[in-house]
């Protein structure tokens, strides 16, 4: 089964000059199911909000596992992230929410920005609040953002031929990443009045920093459910693969197989392996030397680096620094 992050990642690393302006940048598009082109040629405009959230993806991936076995490396020889985030698991649970909710993200700010026609921001919440305070201002459009990313990322899982567990998987993974836009939802006011007073306060809803969103759904990552489908009544849904486990939520990742160690070099699966790479002598967490080098040990070498120190501002218009050499102790696995 082939994973629309892949697809997404293409978008990311179009340039401007390959941005999509029209209903043949659509056909060109790789990998993207039919529906899927006909939603990108009705809202052509919002193709590079959606290239711009598959960038803010890879780097918020690579961001929240960059000490952990897996990082999100990026593979020239293989598919985006290589064939582990093909497979059920809790990365490509992780995977799939960051796309999902980075998506909705970029498309919900380019209608607050003014960049969109058809949308801008959100006029239902206004009038007075319980706290006193006036709503105005440009709320986020999140439930436009929400809606478009769901008509879009979805649409792909609805694909005939993929795994019904699966789809599953992946179509409860894209909502948990919207929700963790949706419910971390922000007030953000501004006062007015003379002298900086704040006779009236003016409050708009605003989207958390995609960092936020970003720790939110490695949380959920670290707390995810194996799950597996199971028919009740007419309908397959996911239920616990332990029974003594409580029902996952709306909010919760789920995933169906369990990850591998990511410890040893696999090319046909396109694991890395964590020879070569950095680890901390002193932490005894994943990014520990004992567990990322998972056993084998580990190399110590020493550098000097250079920094700028003791700098002092001169009158006037100047700052003057004296240069520090220090050492510089690095371990990497072997």
């Amino acid at each position: 089964m082939e994973v629309f992050f892949f697809k997404l990642v293409y978008l990311a690393r179009l340039s401007s000059t390959g941005s999509i302006s029209d209903g043949e940048s659509c056909e060109r598009l790789k990998g993207l199911v039919p529906k899927q082109v006909q939603v990108c040629k009705r809202h052509v405009d919002m193709m590079d909000a959606v290239r711009r959230g598959a960038r803010l993806a890879v780097d918020e991936c690579q961001h929240q596992f960059r000490n952990r076995r897996w990082n999100c490396s990026m593979l020239d020889t293989q598919p985006i992230f290589g064939k582990v985030v093909t497979q059920g698991t809790r990365e490509a649970a992780f995977v799939y929410a960051v796309s999902s909710a980075s998506v909705a993200f970029e498309v919900t700010r380019a209608c607050s920005s003014g960049e969109l026609h058809k949308c801008g921001c959100d006029r239902s919440v206004y009038g007075s609040s319980p706290e006193g305070f006036q709503w105005s201002g440009c709320s986020d459009n999140i439930a436009y953002g929400v809606a478009f990313s769901a008509s879009f990322v979805d649409v792909h899982e609805r694909n005939k031929g993929s795994s019904p567990g699966r789809v599953l998987m992946n179509l409860h993974n894209n909502e948990a990443g919207r929700k963790a836009i949706l419910n971390n939802m922000r007030v953000e006011c501004k006062c007015h009045g003379v002298s900086g007073s704040c006779e009236v306060k003016t409050c708009w809803r605003a989207m958390p920093p995609f960092r936020v969103v970003g720790n939110i759904l490695k949380e959920r990552f670290d707390g995810a459910t194996e799950a597996e489908p199971r028919r009740v009544g007419s309908t397959r849904v996911l239920v616990p693969k332990n029974p003594q486990f409580k029902p996952h939520t709306e909010e919760d990742l789920v995933y169906l197989e369990p990850s591998p160690d990511f410890c040893e070099q696999d090319p046909r699966s396109g694991v890395l392996g964590t020879a070569g790479r950095h680890c901390n002598k002193t932490s005894k967490a994943i990014d520990g030397c004992e567990l990322m080098c998972c056993g084998r040990g580990f190399r110590t070498e020493q550098a000097q680096v250079v920094d700028r120190c003791g700098c002092r501002f001169h009158w006037c218009c100047y700052v003057r620094c004296k240069q520090c050499r220090r050492t510089v102790e690095t371990h990497t696995c072997r």
